[in-house]
């Protein structure tokens, strides 16, 4: 298990059963929920971003809690997938619980932007979609991240709020983050562009073989997952329906630039995404 500062006290149960999770939750003042599905697939989205959370909710209620710090996403406010519309349901519970609440919004985390590190750093190409200007993002560690979240607990003016963020900086389109990896790695820019078209296929196939074989209906979803993550910006939406980096808060001191340095020099222990991997990249563990 990961060690903890002196202080913490780790608590193991399983936060989808109610009756279990009341065996073990403590008396408390504030939760925090950090949970979120492994895969995104439909029946784990709505097991976890609303079943698991909504007990986590109820339990600390039951054991005193006056507050809930939750981290959401960005992307619920473009809501086409299943855990999209998961987290949503249980952002309007939360709303409604009474209790005070922060809802953390946040855009691309560092991690899901390290999957193509290794393979530059071997010479290989940096892969991307369409023109490369699709999908930007204002990406941010878990430290700062972290560090957010902490201050929603003692900061009133970050509760009962939604609160989109985002990392330090202007933000960054697939491009960009290619120039700086390469940089980082210090190889010549060698870039592949992947027309988004060939996606729209793929998930025309899922679907359409998942309406015979029930079995394939979180394959069909993991496909349209990819092409959101390929096409959408994880920014805000301005009143035009837009994004727009402009309007989307920055937040922390840690940057893109030196996170790719850093995985360059030591490595990208601690940053495996596991089943939460898009495409299976950078989903060791």
């Amino acid at each position: 298990m990961k060690e903890f500062p002196e202080g913490v006290k780790v608590i193991a149960g399983d936060v989808t059963d109610k009756g279990k999770l009341d065996a073990v939750m403590p008396e408390t003042d504030v939760v925090v929920s950090c949970l979120a599905s492994r895969t995104g697939g439909i029946q784990d989205s709505w097991l976890i971003d609303y079943e698991a959370t909504k007990n986590s909710m109820n339990s600390g209620k039951e054991k005193g809690a006056t507050q809930f710090v939750l981290l959401s996403a960005i992307c619920v406010q473009k809501p086409l997938l299943e855990f999209q519309r998961a987290k949503l349901r249980f952002e309007e519970e939360l709303m409604n619980s009474g209790l005070d609440y922060s809802i953390v919004r946040p855009t691309a985390f560092f991690k899901s932007l390290a999957g193509q590190i290794d393979n530059v750093k071997n010479g290989g190409p940096y892969v991307m979609f369409g023109d490369g200007e699709l999908a930007a993002c204002k990406p941010i560690s878990e430290r700062d991240l972290a560090s957010y979240m902490a201050e929603c607990i003692t900061d009133p003016s970050l509760q009962n709020k939604l609160l989109p963020i985002g990392g330090p900086g202007e933000a960054l389109t697939p491009l960009q983050q290619s120039e700086m990896l390469f940089k980082a790695a210090g190889v010549p820019p060698n870039t592949i562009k992947v027309p988004i078209q060939i996606m729209d296929g793929a998930i025309w196939l899922f679907d359409q073989l998942a309406k015979v074989f029930k079995n394939l209906e979180d394959a069909a979803e993991f496909a349209k997952i990819g092409r959101y993550y390929a096409a959408e910006s994880m920014l805000m939406l301005d009143d035009e329906g837009q994004y727009n980096s402009e309007i989307t808060p920055s937040y922390g001191n840690d940057t893109l630039q030196d996170f790719f340095e850093n995985s360059i020099k030591y490595g990208l222990k601690g940053q495996e995404l596991g089943d939460q991997a898009v495409f299976g990249i950078n989903k060791k563990e």
